[in-house]
């Protein structure tokens, strides 16, 4: 009986707090004069890299001659932090946004009555994973995805591919990776300060190079080069974008 009543307790607790968010993203909305109806939203999340790939994509769009602002942050951000974010990338112009956001951000609603444009999951590492199972991680991601976001964009090397698959776009969905079906990666270098990697882009060939050492770094620049070509930005922007990319 105590289990249940605590369980109770739990869901009223957060309904409330859903329908708190949500007001609050209404009246944040209202407060900013809703800036996004002139940008479009490329979220990033994944429990490792969501940071490079924004700003590999952050990168690839400025070489493309767009106007682009960055939020990225592995930590959790407030929703009135993420509104204050869109208002200035508005103020400055800016056509798109890109934004990181951690499972937590994700159980916060931080992105509710928000156009998602992009949603991208780099990946699901559970090693990686403080203080939440699995199960809670993955229905806190469920709530980006269940968005309905024009393109989403997946890992399709990660261990637990099969456990978020059904995660879909409503134009388009990418998968990258070794296995990957849109874009993939057939051979890489290591070098002691930087990456290469070969990558057949639905069958075309695409050499990229970063700054950036070790493994890690050729999903990550594979997942911007399939963000970029949902986006259908050029190959030599792409690669231009991705080298331009030095975190020193």
């Amino acid at each position: 009986m105590k289990a249940r009543e605590n369980t109770r307790s739990k869901n009223k607790n957060g309904g409330l707090k859903s329908k708190t968010q949500k007001f609050k993203a209404s009246m944040l909305k209202s407060y900013y004069g809703n800036p996004m109806k002139d940008m479009k939203l490329i979220a990033i999340t994944g429990t490792t890299g969501k940071t490079t790939v924004a700003h590999y994509v952050h990168e690839i769009l400025r070489a493309a001659g767009e106007q682009v602002a960055v939020l990225a942050s592995d930590q959790p951000f407030k929703m009135s932090m993420l509104h204050k974010f869109l208002s200035d990338a508005w103020k400055a112009g800016a056509n798109y946004v890109i934004v990181t956001v951690p499972a937590e951000g994700l159980r916060d609603n931080v992105f509710h009555g928000l156009p998602v444009y992009i949603a991208a999951m780099t990946n699901f590492v559970t090693a990686g994973l403080k203080d939440i199972s699995p199960d809670e991680y993955l229905r806190d991601e469920k709530t980006l995805f269940d968005m309905n976001p024009e393109v989403v964009v997946m890992n399709h090397d990660d261990i637990n591919y099969d456990t978020f698959a059904s995660f879909k776009g409503t134009q388009q969905t990418l998968l990258y990776g070794l296995t990957g079906t849109d874009v993939k990666i057939l051979s890489s270098k290591l070098y002691p300060k930087g990456t290469e990697a070969t990558l057949s882009v639905r069958s075309e060939i695409m050499n990229v190079a970063t700054f950036i050492p070790g493994e890690p770094a050729v999903s990550y620049m594979s997942a911007a080069v399939a963000i970029a070509t949902a986006m259908g930005i050029s190959a030599s922007k792409i690669t231009d974008g991705i080298a331009e990319y030095n975190p020193d």
